[in-house]
């Protein structure tokens, strides 16, 4: 997979999870892909101040994102 495929995925991914990410007032901001397996995103909004928000990350972003983009091995989320 190319790299313009692989960040095409991740980005179909996150599509698919936004939804629910803005029903309780955040969002989710793709950072970078790098060496092809390390996702960085950004949560945004409520999000941001959220308690369960790295189970969100793991249970709900990471494994969204490995099912488009199985060579993924880590989602990593920058704080501001």
């Amino acid at each position: 997979m190319s790299s313009e495929e692989l960040k095409l995925n991740v980005e179909k991914a996150l599509d698919e999870i936004r939804p629910f990410l803005q029903s309780d007032g955040g969002d989710i901001n793709l950072l970078s892909i790098d060496d092809g397996k390390f996702v960085k995103v950004q949560l945004v909004g409520a999000c941001t101040s959220c308690s369960v928000n790295q189970m969100t990350l793991k249970s709900g972003v990471e494994m969204t994102i490995k099912k488009y983009a199985p060579q993924i091995e880590k989602v990593i989320n920058v704080e501001k």
